[in-house]
Formats: structure tokens, sequence, C-alpha cells
């Protein structure tokens, strides 16, 4: 039988996702994407699942990826069909109604890396290094890159991680924002899942609906993302959980939020 691609396991609050590949430094494969979004989907199903963390390990996050499958690749058609692929994955984490944290340790590279610009948040060991380096084998990265690092670091510091492709370290990756926060070598998955223990008191319906304004009001002028955030805001209105926020607010005891 052949070895999982993946392993899941719940620790409190969180799900936590671990690529399992480390004889390719866990190159994301076709099947490893099926994988992922399986996981992704079992844990939107998953009331008891506030958070999702996706990790390599302690060594490395992942080398990007599977070279194999990108060589496989013999015209515009399987090209087209490979990189949706890629986007169908990284849409399923951006769309998946719960946080997603990339725990970073070692290297995070190219495909790696632009799955982990998918993420919701991306924590950062000393000692990880990150890097798209689709310019040094004479491609263009097809996994989101050109579109979601400019987002999170700004165009120009996106042109010129772009342009080297060389890797930058976690110190420089904190300092543009690449990374939200930064840890002890060894301390990355830790602090992520102290952090999903904290989403796991806050509303499950208000983080579901303020990820999906993030994401989507991105993508829109801001009046019509302003209008956007509006009916979010009075559909959550109508919820139970909103009522016993504002109750347990007023009555200065802790929220017991359901969901609904």
């Amino acid at each position: 039988m052949s070895e999982a691609l993946i392993d899941t396991r719940r620790e409190g609050a969180a799900l936590v996702v671990t690529f399992n590949r480390p004889k390719v430094r866990n190159a994301i494969s076709v099947e490893s994407m099926e994988a992922l979004i399986g996981a992704m989907d079992g844990a939107a199903a998953d009331d008891g699942v506030a958070c999702v963390i996706f990790t390599g390990g302690t060594d490395y996050f992942s080398a990007g990826a599977d070279l194999n499958d990108a060589q496989a690749i013999d015209g515009a058609k399987s090209g087209v069909d490979y990189f949706n692929r890629w986007h169908r994955l990284c849409n399923a984490v951006e769309t998946m109604p719960k946080p997603a944290i990339a725990a970073i340790e070692g290297f995070c590279m190219t495909g790696g890396c632009e799955f982990a610009l998918a993420c919701d948040i991306r924590v950062g060991a000393a000692g990880s290094s990150y890097a798209i380096t689709s310019s040094r084998i004479g491609t263009v990265a097809g996994a989101g890159g050109t579109q979601r690092l400019p987002r999170v670091v700004g165009a120009s510091r996106a042109l010129e991680i772009l342009f080297a492709a060389e890797p930058i370290d976690a110190e420089e990756a904190y300092r543009i924002g690449l990374i939200n926060r930064l840890t002890a070598k060894g301390g990355a998955l830790a602090e992520a899942l102290s952090m999903a223990e904290l989403y796991a008191t806050r509303a499950p319906l208000s983080l579901a609906f303020v990820k999906r304004a993030v994401h989507r009001g991105m993508q829109m002028d801001l009046a019509s993302a302003v209008e956007f955030e509006a009916m979010l805001v009075a559909t959550i209105y109508g919820t139970n959980d909103r009522r016993e926020g504002i109750a347990a607010f007023l009555e200065k005891r802790a929220a017991n939020f359901t969901g609904t």
C-alpha cells in the first residue's frame, strides 16, 4: 500500500494537514492537490474544526510543483488543464469557510510559496526561506503567484522577487509582509495552533463572512466591495450567534457560539 500523500490530525480546534512526500521535499503533485482539497472539504463540514493549518514538517514546507507533472505538459490544452488544477487548489483554500494558516519551517519555494500565498495567514520560523524561481527555468509562476504576491507585498517588491528568483530569508519576508508572524526555529506550528485556539472562541459565521468579504472585496472596486460587505453584515445580523454575541458582551460572560 502506497504511503499517504498528506497526513491529517486534529490538535485542539485545528485540523493539521502535513505534506508527506519527503523523498521529493514535499513537491505538490496532482494527486497531492486532490488529497488537500479533500481534507479541506472535510474540515469545512466539521463543526469541531475552527481552523486548518498546513505544514511541511520540521525541515521544509514544500519545494513546489512536482516537476514530473510539469514536464508532462505537451501542449496548450494539457497546460491549461494542469494549471487549472492549481487554481482549483488555491481557490479551495481561499473559499474554505475556515481560516487557513501556513506554518512554515525551512524552504517554501515556487508552487509551495504560491500555495502558502493562498492561505489566509503565514507563520514563518527563523531559518525559513521563500522564493518563486520560475524565471530560472524559463517559465512564469502559474499557480497565482504573479497575482497573489503583489496583493500581499506590493507590486514593486513582488516584481523584484519574481525577477531575481532568489530566496529571501524569514526576517526579510516578515519585514515586507510576506509572512504575518516570525517565530523561533521549530516554533511555527505551535504559534499557528495558538492562533487556532483563539479563533475557536470567535463566531464561526463571522470568520467565514470576514474571509469572504476580504477575498472577494479585494477583487472589486471600493464602492462595490463596501456594498458587498453591507449585504454580508445584514445577513449575519439575523443569526443566533449575533444575538448570543451581543448578549454575552452585555452580560459580561463568554459567548457560546453555535455557528447558526
